[in-house]
């Protein structure tokens, strides 16, 4: 195969990865799930009261996910007293299930190649302004390398939708980025935001010892998704829609979701969030690990219709909502966002955040961290720290910050997690091993001054540990860190 095959954007190459509607839709699970009229009914009948949208509140806080038509109660709620409460349950439940601890992540770019043409993506096919980058293994070694280099232990390798990037190439970059270390640094979970594959491609990726697979439907209304994508594979909505679907039918049981808020009415996108929950529950008896809701940001040579622009105060509004809504699915909250609103809504019932975020292709490995260049990036990040200035502010705020990897890493996944994160299991369990992580961090890239306000905190976590569990191993794996011991987990 020629490389001028890999290189244009042709209809030749959308032949190479597009599939048959016959293929797709061969399962009836797979068959498409979201019904506008069924969501829009609800949220027009949808009457909230005081007593109901109360009741609904208090169903979520005894750990109860709740229906389209409860979240529907929330979302058409507009008193502020009400709005309010919203809030205040969505912190209550914040605190109760996950505790105070944020896992922190990095996305890695790969490559910006891309067949498809939507409107709102820097990296959509007809901009001539973006430049076309692809790491090679050594360019991505010491992307990879920068990043461990200051304590990132987790990463999402993210690419474009190009014939370049199939399930080998995907799965070699996994394999490259595995097998880096540097010093004391290693990367222990790798995660993938990338195009639907067909089953046997996810295999593939699933060998090559993946994490979590994250698509985004972007919207889940077909006339709205029609506009914004214009061309290339990605203008099928059924296909991106079962994408996840099929990597469930690969034994990819982690798989992460998400809208990209802005494209549409907010609310008809949480409650299309929520339909998918359901679909995945029933089909396949777990839920999404994660749910993400960026908003539309500026990018090179983009369009949009501001007429569905979220406001901060509605963004705030949507994220407590969605986490009552899905009490054990963690919310990933991205650089997409301002440091200050990144604050108040990881208060909410955030559990994942990204840091030291820099999404320039080979942007890590520079050695001056320079100003956003719209034309060699996806879209416009508004919280551009370094990731000791992230941890340093999560510290002085009490939260505790994670680089936990153990339940991918001792299997337990999918219906595994479900059994003790549906409970609320997950504060008990995690916290001792978000603890031992940051005592990694701190021992190995940490300021003294860090260091003492990191140790701080993990005496406090500890003393509030022993109300309900004994501690005595946990202090004796955190004497082993500061020894020199790595990668202890439960």
């Amino acid at each position: 195969m020629s490389n001028s095959l890999f290189l244009d954007n042709t209809a030749q190459n959308m032949k190479m990865i597009y599939k048959p509607q016959e293929y797709r839709i061969k399962d009836e699970r797979m068959k498409p799930f979201i019904d506008e009229s069924e969501i829009w009914e609800i949220l027009d009948s949808a009457k909230p009261t005081q007593e109901d949208v109360r009741a609904v509140i208090q169903k979520s806080l005894a750990k109860n996910r709740l229906s389209l038509q409860e979240t529907a109660l929330l979302l058409k709620t507009e008193d502020p007293e009400l709005i309010e409460e919203i809030k205040a349950g969505a912190r209550s439940l914040k605190e109760n299930v996950y505790g105070d601890r944020i896992v922190i992540f990095a996305p890695l770019y790969v490559g910006n190649k891309c067949v498809n043409n939507c409107t709102y993506c820097g990296f959509r096919a007809s901009n001539k302004k973006q430049k076309r980058t692809t790491l090679n293994e050594v360019q991505l070694r010491s992307e990879v390398k920068s990043l461990e280099d200051n304590g990132q232990k987790r990463l999402i390798l993210v690419y474009g939708e190009h014939p370049m990037y199939d399930a080998d190439f995907i799965a070699d970059s996994v394999r490259t980025v595995y097998s880096v270390k540097s010093g004391s640094g290693e990367i222990r979970r790798v995660n993938i935001n990338a195009a639907p594959l067909d089953v046997e491609e996810y295999k593939k990726v699933k060998d090559a010892g993946i994490g979590t697979y994250q698509i985004f439907q972007e919207t889940y209304h077909r006339e709205a998704y029609a506009k914004y994508h214009l061309s290339g594979q990605k203008s099928d909505f059924d296909w991106r829609l079962t994408g996840l679907d099929r990597a469930q039918e690969a034994l990819i049981d982690d798989v992460g979701i998400g809208a990209l808020f802005g494209l549409y009415d907010w609310k008809y996108e949480v409650l299309g969030l929520l339909r998918h929950v359901n679909h995945f529950e029933a089909c396949y008896n777990v839920g999404p690990h994660t749910i993400s809701f960026p908003r539309i940001k500026a990018a090179s040579d983009s369009t949009i219709d501001p007429k569905f622009e979220v406001s901060d105060e509605d963004f705030v509004r949507l994220v407590a909502i969605l986490r009552l809504a899905v009490p054990y699915t963690g919310l990933i909250l991205t650089a997409r966002e301002t440091k200050e609103l990144r604050e108040e809504v990881i208060k909410l019932g955030v559990s994942q955040i990204d840091a030291g975020t820099n999404i320039q292709l080979g942007g890590y490995s520079e050695e001056s961290r320079e100003e956003q260049k719209l034309d060699h990036e996806q879209f416009e990040i508004g919280d551009t720290r370094s990731l000791g200035e992230v941890i340093d502010e999560l510290l002085d705020k009490q939260y505790l910050p994670s680089f936990c990897t153990a339940c991918y890493r001792k299997g337990r996944t999918g219906e595994h997690f479900m059994e003790f994160s549906v409970p609320g299991f997950i504060k008990r369990f995690c916290t001792q091993n978000a603890i031992l992580t940051l005592a990694e961090y701190l021992e190995d890239y940490g300021t003294e001054e860090m260091k003492k306000k990191g140790y701080d905190l993990i005496t406090v976590k500890i003393d509030e540990l022993k109300d309900s569990q004994k501690t005595e191993d946990l202090q004796k794996r955190l004497e082993m860190v500061k020894q020199g011991e790595r990668d202890l987990y439960y």
